[in-house]
């Protein structure tokens, strides 16, 4: 990977990292099911974005991530259907919750995205350690 890459793929595995601890913070304060819902998709989005851009790809849309990650990593069993199920469920509850009226988030639906987020965040750090010379987030360097 040469720097550029590895810069993008860790600026990315941080705002992921980021967006979980705000996920947790909400959580735990009580915070609002829509925001846990929205912090948790862009868990999976930004280690999307970091994933991708370890290949040298990259999406300007939020779909074409998404579209990516299901063409280069699901259809061939690189991950598991499961992590583009909570992905897709994630992206229509935070769009229905954020542009749509009285939609109506469960405690439950917002911890079960939020534990997907976080299931989906470690299985792309630990492909991305197989890449040759992978990226580390700041947690890991203050280890």
């Amino acid at each position: 990977m040469n720097e550029n890459i590895k810069a993008i793929v860790k600026y990315r595995i941080e705002q992921a990292e980021e967006s979980l601890r705000d996920a947790q913070l909400l959580v735990d304060s009580g915070g609002s099911f829509r925001s846990i819902i929205n912090r948790s998709y862009y868990v999976m989005f930004y280690a999307t974005l970091a994933l991708i851009a370890a290949k040298g790809t990259g999406s300007s849309k939020h779909s074409g991530a998404i579209s990516i990650f299901d063409r280069e990593y699901v259809k061939t069993n690189i991950f598991p259907k499961e992590m583009s199920k909570v992905l897709h469920k994630a992206f229509n509850l935070r769009q229905e919750s954020d542009y749509k009226e009285f939609i109506i988030i469960t405690k439950e639906e917002a911890e079960k995205i939020k534990k997907g987020a976080e299931d989906f965040l470690n299985k792309i750090k630990s492909h991305l350690k197989s890449y040759s010379d992978p990226p580390t987030s700041v947690e890991e360097d203050s280890k």
